[in-house]
């Protein structure tokens, strides 16, 4: 393939999930994929929406594990780059218990482990997007979907995204702040987010990682200060999504369910927010497509949201807001 309506470029992640209770206590592990950005490619094929992943992996069983769980899932993989010389990263997700014991989290909660130091995907660098296939995949997209994760990882991966917020027809960026990620540089952090918000034409950031990196949650407040996206979407504590298409504003509070468990959420938001954008739907239609790809992260464990068939999505994006308020994921899975 040499076009995705949107493209998507970032680090992969091999994680191994431990059973729940301690870590040390874990005799078996299962595999699994994840990345942010890996997460959101495969919702938006979910959605009928083509996507490719542009990264690197190294020349490893994780590696060709990450391609091959991505191509399978109808991704295009066609410009990932195949690094010899460094591993494919990979983190430990530990899952709690909720026995009390030394070490085990709560029952429903998890942490993670990475081991990404020195990746094969922190060598990303604009030679990344500037040969084919990877290139042809960029200049041919709707839109160019990465994170923050990513201009953290290294020097040269900033000065790929760089060259992507200058290059590429629409940019859509998520926050994503990871402070152990920025290690020594912590302090050019918000100064290195806040180019790449201002330089993006779609932006996605929680109020709490706003007020941690810019000192700013209202969503009022942030649209002043970061009024060069078009698109604005802060998610909130309250569970409401506050999103912004030029000066209007439309705000949508999420579905009821019961949380098993809360990693890839964000990623899955972003893929059916971007999927909404893709099939025309309205502001609020966006935001209700990303609540509904949350939840199918939020209700199953694993980093990649299964999301509802088309026919209950479309009965859910035309609830009223009324019905939309009251309604509970669990009955929309059987619509």
């Amino acid at each position: 393939m040499t076009s995705s309506r949107v493209v998507c470029v970032g680090e992969g992640l091999a994680v191994l999930v431990a059973e729940p209770g301690p870590l040390e206590d874990s005799e078996s592990f299962r595999r699994s994929a994840g990345g942010a950005e890996a997460n959101v490619a495969r919702v938006l094929v979910q959605l009928e929406v083509s996507a490719a992943w542009i990264s690197r992996v190294g020349d490893d069983g994780f590696g060709r594990y990450l391609v091959r769980q991505l191509d399978d899932a109808g991704v295009d993989v066609s410009a990932v780059s195949i690094d010899p010389s460094r591993p494919t990263g990979m983190y430990v997700k530990a899952r709690g218990a909720g026995t009390g014991a030394s070490g085990d989290l709560a029952l429903g909660d998890s942490s993670m482990t990475y081991f990404r130091a020195g990746s094969a995907a922190s060598a990303l660098s604009v030679a990344d997007i500037s040969v084919a296939p990877a290139e042809s995949l960029v200049r041919n997209s709707e839109m160019v979907h990465f994170s923050g994760i990513t201009v953290a990882l290294s020097e040269t991966a900033r000065g790929m995204t760089r060259a992507l917020l200058a290059s590429a027809s629409t940019v859509s960026f998520d926050v994503n702040f990871r402070p152990a990620l920025w290690g020594e540089g912590i302090d050019r952090a918000a100064g290195e987010l806040a180019d790449h918000v201002r330089g993006s034409d779609v932006v996605f950031m929680g109020a709490d990682e706003a007020f941690e990196v810019f000192g700013i949650a209202d969503p009022e407040a942030l649209r002043a200060e970061f009024p060069e996206p078009r698109y604005l979407v802060v998610k909130n504590d309250a569970h409401v999504v506050t999103a912004f298409d030029g000066p209007s504003r439309v705000d949508v509070p999420a579905l009821t369910l019961d949380v098993v468990e809360k990693i890839g959420a964000g990623d899955a938001f972003a893929g059916g927010y971007l999927a909404g954008m893709a099939k025309g739907l309205s502001a609020v239609g966006r935001v209700r497509l990303g609540h509904l790809c949350a939840a199918g992260a939020l209700t199953a464990h694993g980093d990649v949201a299964q999301v509802l068939d088309s026919s209950s999505l479309t009965a859910a994006l035309y609830l009223s807001d009324d019905e939309w308020s009251g309604v509970d994921f669990a009955e929309l899975v059987v619509l």
